[in-house]
């Protein structure tokens, strides 16, 4: 190999796990990208990375964490863009696309907390702080009384600011914890009865350009296709509701054999309307379950009840 096979990632320490995860499959599977100088690290600096004074939605969704690596991709400064699948926006810019899925992790969320050990065992009117209008809306649901603040940040400056008395508690994936060595800290899993994951929760996506055929057939070996499926399938909900970090949307896909199920929610951000959808079929009906529940869920909100 001439030249080194570039990853674009973000530079927090999940991101970089995830990059280092993503490096040795490769090597693993390509004992050629084994040595030195083989594999390169490209770290950039996402504009989600740099706006911390402000929730996702209200900075502009999911696109802030990906559009820099895209970039990155587009104009060849990296070969291959390592992403948490649940930021990847739900339509990929022309050219790119994602070609592989490592396994995934647990989807579950995780509950850290400095006065309960569970979300129905918080004090009335504890704060919970959380990033996402998915957490904020679940946590409104089951709890109306609990003020739920932004909490931005990567796991351990939000773990700071819970330890500096800011909130009372905070969520935050599971996934990534395992993959930073982190779940010490965990004061409570949340089951999905309580709290249903984002879209795509837990799983590690590897976006490349569309004809990039090295690229394609070095990764080839790293896909999961347990994981393809659930992704697919939630990634189709996500789809047919036009869904964005401005809209609760939570699902979870589950394969036992060929059976695949799913399951889906639609909240208003005040957690007080809840709209669901269940699905059940094979795995070769991932794309058209997660449509299909889309589009029954869609067809309950009342008019105007997607933000802009």
């Amino acid at each position: 190999m001439t030249t080194p096979l570039r990853i674009g990632t973000r530079g927090s320490p999940l991101a970089l796990a995830q990059a280092h995860e993503t490096r040795d499959r490769l090597a693993a599977a390509h004992p050629h990208l084994a040595t030195p100088g083989a594999i390169e690290i490209v770290v950039l600096k996402t504009t989600g990375d740099r706006i911390l004074d402000r929730t996702l939605a209200e900075a502009g969704g999911k696109g802030l964490f990906t559009k820099e690596l895209e970039e990155a991709l587009l104009d060849g400064r990296a070969d291959l863009a390592v992403h948490s699948m649940k930021d990847v926006p739900t339509w990929l810019p022309d050219g790119l696309e994602i070609s592989t899925l490592l396994p995934r992790e647990d989807v579950r969320d995780a509950f850290f907390s400095r006065s309960g050990h569970g979300v129905d065992d918080l004090p009335a009117g504890s704060v919970v702080g959380t990033a996402g209008l998915r957490r904020q809306a679940q946590i409104l649901e089951r709890r109306p009384d609990l003020t739920v603040v932004p909490l931005r940040g990567n796991v351990q400056t939000r773990l700071a600011k819970l330890d500096a008395g800011e909130v009372d508690a905070t969520l935050l994936a599971l996934a990534g914890l395992r993959r930073l060595g982190l779940t010490e800290r965990i004061t409570a899993v949340l089951e999905p009865d309580v709290m249903l994951p984002a879209v795509a929760q837990g799983a590690i996506g590897i976006e490349i350009r569309s004809g990039d055929d090295r690229t394609r057939a070095l990764l080839a070996p790293l896909n999961c296709a347990e994981t393809a499926v659930r992704v697919t399938a939630e990634r189709a909900l996500l789809a047919a509701l036009d869904g964005s970090c401005r809209t609760p949307i939570a699902a979870m896909a589950r394969l036992n054999g060929n059976a695949l199920t799913l399951d889906a929610k639609v909240l208003s951000p005040d957690g007080r309307q809840v709209f669901t959808a269940r699905r059940a079929g094979t795995a070769a009906e991932a794309a058209a379950m997660g449509a299909d529940a889309g589009a029954e869920v869609k067809a309950q909100l009342p008019p105007g009840f997607f933000l802009p």
